[in-house]
């Protein structure tokens, strides 16, 4: 496994997205319940968060809840939420004391008053952090924000404030939950699943994809500079070719 010395700290990606999977299988290796695996999940954020930042790393995305998660068990999507409750106020301490500052993408409106008043204020008392933004997707699907974005623009255009030759790929991610951030350059995936699940659909276009068998609880910070190693090893190239590459 790779450690802190070994990244190139001159080609950190500025944006890395994490799909976090495999809590429920982790728990069930254990003989446990599901939420167990949530529970045990937390100490992988922690690391990883702090991990993420001291490598200098700007945004950190972290697909907490999926809009299809809501399909869950009832009483796992209440423990989930209390879960969620209680860890932001828990954590808010640390992301102040190394000024990380918190957002929230996603159909936040969806959730429990009592998660979207920690959020609130969470995001409000670290809002100054300027070390690293960590974005929480939290009832989140990217078909739903390609939705939202489209629903906007058509608002925009009926009302006669844009017209729709005036359209680009730039005016569309303008309306996106991310405007802001730029598009993840990494993206991580635990549990060894090879699919996005509806995830950052119009931002992950042209991201590098890392995907580790590990189970998400079992996430360390040696497993992101793995990740990070490879990300440096590879060339982006954009559709163009090697070649290109060399002489620009």
């Amino acid at each position: 496994m790779a450690v802190r010395s070994e990244i190139d700290s001159q080609k950190i990606p500025a944006h890395v997205a994490i799909i976090m999977d495999g809590n429920g299988r982790w728990a069930k290796q254990k003989g446990g319940l599901r939420i167990f695996g949530h529970q045990s999940a937390i100490t992988a954020v922690r690391e990883t968060v702090e991990a993420a930042a001291e490598a200098g790393i700007q945004y950190l995305t972290l697909y907490a809840f999926s809009t299809e998660n809501w399909a869950r068990p009832a009483h796992e999507v209440m423990a989930l939420m209390q879960l969620l409750v209680h860890t932001i106020r828990k954590e808010t301490p640390t992301l102040l004391k190394n000024s990380i500052r918190l957002q929230a993408i996603g159909q936040i409106e969806n959730l429990p008053a009592s998660c979207q008043k920690e959020l609130a204020e969470a995001m409000e008392l670290t809002k100054a952090g300027t070390k690293m933004t960590l974005v929480l997707a939290l009832s989140y699907s990217g078909r739903w924000d390609l939705t939202q974005a489209a629903k906007r623009m058509a608002a925009e255009v009926a009302a006669g404030r844009l017209q729709p030759e005036q359209i680009t790929e730039q005016t569309l991610a303008g309306f996106l939950s991310t405007v802001g951030i730029p598009d993840p350059e990494l993206l991580i995936r635990t549990s060894g699943e090879q699919r996005i699940s509806n995830f950052l659909l119009w931002q992950l276009a042209y991201t590098e994809l890392f995907i580790t068998d590990l189970l998400w609880p079992d996430f360390r910070r040696e497993h992101l500079y793995d990740a990070l190693r490879a990300y440096q090893q590879r060339e982006r190239r954009f559709g163009k070719t090697s070649e290109q590459l060399t002489v620009s």
